[in-house]
């Protein structure tokens, strides 16, 4: 059997889609199908049902892939190893979002370039979604996401979990603070201005579906798309935030800015590092992988 057919029907089986799995390899979709459809021809059996959106693996599908797939990898590994002995030569390509990328990520990675021990790197920034795009389409070695993707084509692992402040300058908690009054039951008129990275409010949103049950009553926002801008913003006494408490911890221990409330239970949000399925074999997405997991032990 063809290991060219078996390679691209392993990609084909993690990535659900021809579309997807021939951005992966290089080829046209045509050249996709076509190669599959050699291959159930040689095995007189269906191997994909085809769907609007995608396609689905057949129980023989299945079974092939999952015989298959650890082989293929570990021949992607030999091949990579043995061709590029010196991993330092290595780039790794790491994307997520911004400010937990450039503040936690990059630096827990430094050990890993210095004097080029291991390999160089690369860092990009975006959302969720087109992190996840990127690393599908193979733009991408490493990613951090807030979103645990699905399907086979990409594995996630739990990094993380990131607390959130609601904070204000000390003389929003001293005005609202000495009334006694409760965040959630401001009214619009004496509501503290919100400092957000979207129109859509979504740290504070999610900040008072949970801990508050609600939904906040603002009186104005100031967005700004960096939440280090955010927490500038706020330590000038624009509003209130809602921001991770790594990166708030250094304003609040300065009294820069104060807690507004502290919930017996604060809203996490949790990080994942999600590879290729099959590259994690690779020394270089190992490592990175590895050192990541160790840094985030002593986050806090």
């Amino acid at each position: 059997m063809d290991l060219a057919l078996l390679r691209t029907f392993v990609t084909v089986h993690r990535a659900g889609s021809f579309t997807r799995a021939a951005a992966l390899l290089g080829l046209s979709q045509p050249a996709v199908t076509s190669q599959i459809r050699t291959l159930e021809r040689q095995l007189g059996r269906p191997l994909f049902l085809r769907q609007a959106r995608g396609v689905t693996p057949t129980t023989i599908g299945d079974e092939l892939a999952h015989k298959a797939a650890p082989h293929l990898d570990a021949l992607v590994e030999i091949t990579e190893t043995g061709l590029d002995e010196d991993s330092s030569s290595r780039t790794l390509h790491l994307a997520g979002p911004l400010e937990f990328t450039s503040e936690r990520a990059v630096p827990a990675l430094t050990a890993l370039t210095r004097n080029g021990r291991s390999f160089a790197l690369r860092a990009s920034f975006g959302t969720a979604e087109e992190t996840l795009e990127g690393l599908a389409a193979g733009w991408h070695d490493l990613a951090i996401s807030t979103v645990r993707p699905r399907g086979a084509l990409l594995s996630a692992t739990p990094l993380c979990d990131e607390e959130h402040v609601l904070i204000a300058a000390p003389r929003w908690a001293e005005r609202f603070g000495a009334d006694g009054v409760h965040p959630a039951g401001m009214s619009a008129r004496e509501q503290i201005p919100v400092i957000e990275v979207h129109e859509s409010l979504p740290l504070v949103s999610r900040y008072w579906a949970s801990v508050f049950d609600s939904r906040p009553v603002t009186a104005g926002a100031v967005v700004v798309p960096d939440l280090r801008a955010v927490l500038a913003c706020t330590i000038a006494g624009a509003g209130m935030a809602v921001l991770p408490r790594y990166l708030c911890t250094a304003a609040l221990e300065r009294g820069e800015v104060t807690a507004l409330h502290e919930p017996a239970v604060p809203p996490l949000r949790t990080y994942f590092l999600v590879v290729r399925s099959g590259t994690l074999a690779l020394p270089h997405v190992a490592r990175a992988h590895e050192a990541l997991q160790q840094a985030a032990a002593d986050w806090s």
